[in-house]
């Protein structure tokens, strides 16, 4: 029995439950195990090695998520702040919403991955988020879930119901569409060649007037074009301007790597940005400066200046 085919899109099933990806490896490596070792138990007239597997999946999931935190982003967590001066200081404490590097597994549903979803199916329940995800994502009749969840085809239709009540009363409507590619992609490199030169007045007028900007581990965060504009002119007070990007996708979204010109030459990794675009303007940027997201995207920590 080859399972190996299905771990790109199981990984993808368990970051959605649990918004790591980290995490979301070693639950399927977990379900994988469990897979092997009941191999001989499976029945095949009952249900396809896909649909088995995601039972598996879903009580690994569960099990791990029983007593804990959902994983939020800054803005998640309260009111933006109104000072672009305010002390930057990490909350490695917090659970914090880590995104999914694209590169690493080749998954077909990218959009459902984006930050904006994955963080609005956090504040669910996790076995009304396995429904939502499982139905609506993944597509599995309410058979085949109230099947991976032991219950009745009625429970999985009211949690369904549930959750998409809560997930729609959560954050903006247009964020959590599925964004145009092509055009996001366009939008997001002239704001890397503004960011690059450090030209605060072009990246402001590629914003939404409302448009977040949130940086964690740091829990505070901005919300609208001039208190966007004044922070990252503080950025570049600080850092200076030279700075190189290098293009990368996360959870469908675009995204790049910024990297900071250092004195002694070249340029130093800063930070890993995940852009949502609105009707060809930046609405939101997520800003990683996490070690851990990092690594998993395997980004370079330096770069040469040659």
């Amino acid at each position: 029995m080859d399972l190996e085919p299905y771990r790109g899109e199981l990984v993808a099933y368990c970051y959605r439950m649990t918004g790591s990806f980290h995490e979301a490896e070693d639950l399927v490596q977990e379900t994988m195990l469990r897979a092997w070792k009941a191999r001989e138990r499976y029945d095949s007239s009952r249900a396809s090695v896909r649909t088995w597997l995601y039972r598996i999946a879903t009580n690994v999931c569960l099990t791990a998520l029983e007593g804990r935190a959902r994983r939020p982003l800054p803005s998640g967590l309260g009111a933006p702040s109104e000072d672009p001066g305010a002390p930057l200081t990490p909350a490695f404490d917090i659970p914090w919403l880590q995104p999914f590097p694209d590169a690493r597994h080749d998954v077909e549903a990218r959009g459902d991955l984006r930050l904006a979803l994955v963080a609005a199916m956090q504040v669910l329940p996790a076995r009304q988020r396995a429904v939502l995800v499982l139905r609506e994502v993944l597509e599995f009749s309410a058979a085949e879930v109230a099947e991976q969840l032991g219950t009745t085809v009625a429970s999985v239709n009211s949690a369904l119901q549930r959750a998409r009540v809560a997930v729609a009363g959560v954050g903006d409507p247009g964020e959590v569409a599925e964004p145009a590619d092509a055009g996001a992609r366009k939008v997001v490199a002239r704001y890397a060649r503004a960011f690059e030169a450090g030209d605060v007045p072009a990246l402001v007028r590629l914003l939404t007037d409302d448009a977040v900007l949130e940086m964690p581990p740091v829990p505070l965060w901005y919300r609208g074009s001039g208190d966007y504009g004044r922070f990252m002119e503080r950025v570049f007070a600080l850092r200076g301007t030279g700075w190189l990007t290098r293009e990368c996708r996360a959870g469908g979204e675009p995204a790049f790597a910024a990297y900071a010109p250092v004195p002694e030459g070249g340029f130093r990794l800063h930070t890993l940005q995940v852009f949502t675009v609105v009707g060809e303007r930046v609405a939101r940027n997520v800003v990683f400066a996490d070690p851990q997201v990092f690594a998993t995207f395997e980004l370079p920590l330096e770069i040469s200046s040659d």
